[in-house]
């Protein structure tokens, strides 16, 4: 029997509930990061993360992040607020790393795996890291700005037996700038625990940059307050998925997620965080492959898939076509980007009401998910992106005819600014707490959100947002461009691509491959455009010279 979805949202919030909110903060979780990673040493030998080098028990990855707490607190003599960068792809000394800096007082700032070193530089720069904690992939991008500004750096390696090459490491320099790379040595020693530090609730936990309509990256700065709201919303979200399920709430087996997001991006904190809560066990996977996904999904008997559209729609499809069942599957979740209506569709279809389909909305602002569709509500209601967790509040601003406005949230697990530039932070957020979201939205009678357009000018490739001004500035930069508008072009598996609408000088030789390979040798490859047009007029703009982009999108594709 499916319960009612808003008479079970009030008896998980009313007073003494499991998330009761007091003064707009959950009253029964936990207020910093340190607090809700310390819960996790109760599981034990449960496995926790499940890689190509085999599984690491909750137990394991609790000691290794405490030895490695300790060696940043005391060999590294870091201190809590100061700054410690995480770049690695996806790999089990990426969680590591990241929670060691929490039990460490640190404030983690994980760092785009993709960025060349051009963006790095600049991100370094801008957040003045006392530690570089990377894989030796990463390596050759920070070296140079870690020689020059005399910052050490640990490389983590996943390769057999764990070891890292010692002439990669650059383990010291000799040059005496301080900025030599050293290997990992695990510290796993089980009776030593954390550094004694004081984490407290308004002590600064994340620095995750997003890219502005500037075309810099900004640093969004939260509290581990925020971070342990942005914890607890996924877990409330499912909770009320249970009881309209008519499912007493925790009471199922802990999860087995296939997780693909980019551990750097705030949608996999939102998966991570529900995993790690529940006890449950993270698949990981090297490179996405929808092949490989469904081999893992039966090997591991995966309950849960987490990723952004793309990849969900690669895994339905190549399920179907082989006729995989996805029998252990019951929760397939999408984040990062819009959701095409269609995979609602496609998963009644060919499972029925087994696996679950669910969307959600959420920023790096806002630490994560804070709006979740789910279920029988995600099936009625496709184009929405359902309601908002009891920390967070939603306000339509200045709504025209239609209750179309720009969407402003408040709550929790928003961020309180953006490091190191109060002018963006006085634009993104009001003084009574509003963060103006640049989307526009609508709210129907249930409360329920629905995304209608982007007031940013960016393009959401595969789930990474790509900001468009910033491919035109390097495009700019180009000897024969006089003009370059960049724009969100329909794919019909990443959702948008990047495409570029150039005018070139007179006599110019550069021809639209030779551009692209100028955006790519400074940006990451996800932000070079698959198409560039070259025309001869001039680019439309209005009376203050804004770039019409409707105008140019209508030209060239119809108005489609």
């Amino acid at each position: 029997m499916v319960s009612d979805g808003r008479s079970g949202e009030a008896r998980l919030t009313a007073p003494g509930a499991p998330f009761a909110v007091v003064d707009g903060v959950y009253a029964g979780g936990p207020r910093t990061l340190r607090e809700f990673v310390e819960a996790v040493w109760g599981y034990g030998d449960r496995v926790f993360l499940v890689s190509e080098s085999g599984p690491m028990t909750y137990r394991e990855f609790f000691d290794a992040a405490c030895g490695l707490a300790r060696r940043l607190a005391g060999e590294y003599g870091l201190r809590p607020g100061d700054r410690a960068v995480v770049a690695m792809r996806n790999l089990p000394e990426w969680q590591v790393a990241f929670w060691a800096a929490q039990l460490a007082g640190l404030v983690a700032v994980p760092l785009n795996a993709w960025w060349t070193e051009d963006e790095f530089a600049y991100a370094l720069d801008d957040c003045a890291p006392g530690v570089l904690l990377v894989d030796g992939e990463r390596v050759g991008r920070v070296r140079a700005w870690a020689r020059r500004n005399g910052v050490p750096g640990i490389v983590f390696h996943a390769g057999s037996g764990g070891v890292f090459p010692r002439a990669e490491a650059d383990a010291g320099d000799g040059d005496g700038d301080g900025g030599g790379f050293v290997p990992y040595v695990a510290d796993t020693d089980p009776f030593l625990g954390p550094p004694p530090v004081d984490v407290l609730p308004e002590h600064d936990a994340t620095l995750i940059y997003t890219s502005g309509t500037t075309g810099r990256p900004k640093g969004a700065v939260a509290t581990h307050l925020a971070q342990a709201g942005a914890a607890m919303n996924p877990r409330y979200f499912a909770a009320a998925a249970a009881l309209a399920r008519g499912d007493v709430p925790g009471t199922g087996p802990a999860p087995v997620s296939l997780t693909t997001f980019p551990f750097f991006h705030v949608a996999a904190f939102t998966s991570l965080y529900a995993v790690m809560a529940a006890g449950g066990t993270l698949v990981m996977m090297r490179k996405w492959d929808a092949g490989r996904a469904l081999e893992l999904i039966r090997e591991h008997r995966v309950t849960h898939y987490a990723g952004v559209p793309t990849t969900a729609l690669q895994l339905l499809d190549l399920a179907r076509a082989t006729g995989d069942p996805l029998e252990s599957l019951t929760l397939l979740s999408t984040g990062g980007a819009a959701a095409p209506p269609g995979i609602v569709a496609g998963i009644s279809a060919g499972y029925g009401d087994r696996v679950e389909p669910r969307n959600g909305y959420g920023l790096t602002e806002t630490c994560g998910g804070v709006l979740s569709n789910v279920g029988a509500e995600y099936r009625a209601h496709p184009g929405s992106v359902g309601r908002p967790s009891p920390v967070t509040e939603v306000r339509i601003e200045r709504p025209d005819a239609e209750g179309v406005g720009e969407l402003w949230l408040r709550g929790q697990s928003l961020v309180r600014g953006y490091w190191g530039n109060e002018a963006a932070t006085r634009a993104a957020f009001t003084d009574d707490g509003w963060f103006r979201t640049g989307d526009l939205a609508r709210v129907d009678g249930d409360g329920r959100v629905g995304i209608v357009d982007r007031l940013t000018d960016m393009v959401i490739r595969g789930g990474e947002n790509v900001y468009c001004v910033e491919v035109e500035t390097v495009l700019h930069e180009h000897p024969d461009v006089v003009d370059a508008a960049v724009l969100g072009v329909p794919h019909p598996v990443l959702g948008e691509e990047v495409m570029a609408v150039v005018r070139l000088r007179a006599g110019a030789d550069a021809d639209t491959e030779r551009l692209r390979a100028h955006v790519g040798t400074r940006l990451a490859a996800f932000k070079v455009p698959a198409r560039v047009l070259v025309r001869e007029e001039e680019l439309p703009r209005n009376p203050t010279g804004k770039i019409l982009k409707r105008e140019l999108r209508d030209g060239l594709f119809g108005g489609g």
